[in-house]
């Protein structure tokens, strides 16, 4: 049994999502089908069900590096190799609404925990086959999603460099968060698969506005139910790779 996450190994499915919030890991759980809690311990809140037949787990991890890279190691020792983070971000750019999905296809580095895996030149690239499939999803079930780099950092309330922020707009970043860094790095040490996307929760110049907070609802519904059908047809992918 693992040190936080405290559950058996036949309690894990090999298919994982992992939001930051404990909210948002029971939203995807009332997707699947039998829902079941396996863990609630130190902070991890882990269901385990099926998704048409396919057994799926979704673990909060709560928020930046640390507490994402546990989660991650914990849930790979009991089985998991296939990582999928359903967040949530900022943006720097003004045409991204509260609300729209974003589809990450890398990150710049700007926290410190993936830094004790990979030195911080290496990439924090997601898989190419998960960000493929997270883009047919969104394109099969009609919802529109931008896709692009973003960067995650850990420190929420650090000094901000503001002349850093527009070189990083103007090169294209598009969302913000804490987690998915730690994500892409440590998939790539342990050799799993990962992707990521986020509904924005607040617009390039004014953090949450008053309207933005059903629309970051809506998005954040829409965000699960891209996941969902795209973690499906990997696993579906995977059965057909075996026959």
């Amino acid at each position: 049994m693992e040190f936080h996450i405290r559950c058996d190994a036949k309690d894990i499915a090999r298919y994982v999502f992992t939001p930051g919030s404990h909210a948002r890991a029971k939203q995807i759980a009332a997707h699947f089908d039998g829902p079941r809690l396996v863990s609630d311990s130190r902070g991890y809140l882990v269901f385990t069900g099926t998704v048409d037949g396919i057994p799926m787990t979704v673990s909060s991890t709560s928020m930046g590096g640390p507490t994402t890279a546990i989660c991650l190691e914990e849930l790979g020792h009991m089985g998991a190799d296939t990582f999928m983070r359903v967040g949530s971000c900022g943006t720097y750019q003004e045409y991204v609404d509260c609300g729209d999905v974003i589809i990450s296809t890398g990150i710049f580095r700007a926290g410190g925990t993936a830094n004790n895996y990979l030195p911080v030149e290496f990439p924090a690239v997601p898989n190419f086959d998960v960000t493929t499939a997270l883009v047919n999803a969104s394109k099969k079930l009609g919802l529109r999603a931008h896709i692009g780099l973003g960067s995650a950092g850990d420190a929420f309330y650090a000094p901000r460099n503001p002349a850093m922020r527009e070189v990083l707009k103007q090169a294209g970043l598009v969302s913000v968060e804490m987690e998915s860094d730690t994500l892409f790095v440590i998939a790539a040490v342990r050799g799993w698969r990962s992707g990521a996307l986020f509904a924005c929760d607040g617009t390039a110049t004014k953090t949450k506005p008053e309207w933005c907070e059903a629309a970051f609802k809506q998005g954040q519904e829409n965000a699960i139910r891209i996941a969902i059908e795209a973690m499906k047809n990997i696993a579906l992918a995977d059965r057909a790779a075996k026959t």
